[in-house]
């Protein structure tokens, strides 16, 4: 490996930083990749910073200036979303007040009903795991108000999420009515219909069917900036 691949390897790794969880691991790797990727496709253009957890205070403190009217409440400064794979940003170089997201990501694992049989065991009700991916959708879609793209994914998989489950109607819902397994970006309708991504199924993913999911979210967001934007809103003029 050359040294400037080694240097971006590495710069990949300290922005992602996260000690994952079994089911979070591959997700991770597939993040790391997309900062690699991004590090080479923008070089200098860009400052990338993950963020573990997004506190509510934060994203209240965001949307006042765009939503003078409307009241924005939480009750305590230490309440965050943390999704499994974090914010990944941009940084501006001209208002460090805002966080630019370009890719917000999740994985959820659900069904035990295949592992129950193997064991001759009977089936046990469907669980609702993927219900408590609900409340941080509300918040990232919310947060998400002031722009006019959701640069949000969530990949589930287990034998709940199999093509005959009445689960996947569920997740439906959760997407506003949008296909799964497909990518929403935009918003659609005048901004009425901030869908995100959901790829699910029974088959776990792959690191590199993540990657190039996530990529292409990641990569559209920071262009979607630039255009919005400009580009020297997020050059650093000592670059």
């Amino acid at each position: 490996m050359a040294n400037k691949e080694r240097l971006r390897a590495s710069r990949a790794n300290t922005i992602v930083n996260a000690t994952a969880k079994q089911q979070e691991k591959a997700l991770i790797k597939a993040l790391i990749k997309v900062v690699e990727y991004l590090e080479n496709r923008f070089a200098k253009r860009i400052t990338l910073i993950r963020k573990k957890q997004w506190y509510l205070k934060d994203i209240i403190n965001e949307l006042k200036p765009y939503f003078p009217d409307t009241d924005l409440h939480c009750h305590f400064d230490n309440t965050s979303m943390q999704p499994d794979g974090g914010i990944l940003t941009i940084k501006s170089s001209k208002d460090s007040t805002l966080t630019y997201p370009i890719l917000i990501s999740e994985v959820k694992n659900q069904g035990t009903n295949d592992l129950r049989a193997k064991e001759g065991l009977r089936k046990q009700a469907q669980g609702n795991a993927i219900e408590r991916l609900g409340k941080n959708l509300i918040g990232f879609r919310t947060a998400l108000l002031r722009e006019s793209i959701f640069p949000f994914v969530c990949f589930g998989y287990g034998c709940d999420f199999e093509e005959k489950s009445r689960i996947l109607d569920r997740i439906s819902t959760m997407a506003m009515f949008g296909k799964l397994n497909k990518t929403y970006l935009h918003n659609e309708e005048d901004g009425r219909f901030n869908r995100g991504s959901f790829y699910f199924r029974a088959e776990e993913w792959t690191v590199d069917e993540m990657f190039e999911i996530m990529k292409d979210i990641a990569e559209r967001a920071v262009l979607y900036y630039f255009s919005k934007y400009r580009e020297d809103y997020f050059t650093n003029s000592s670059d």
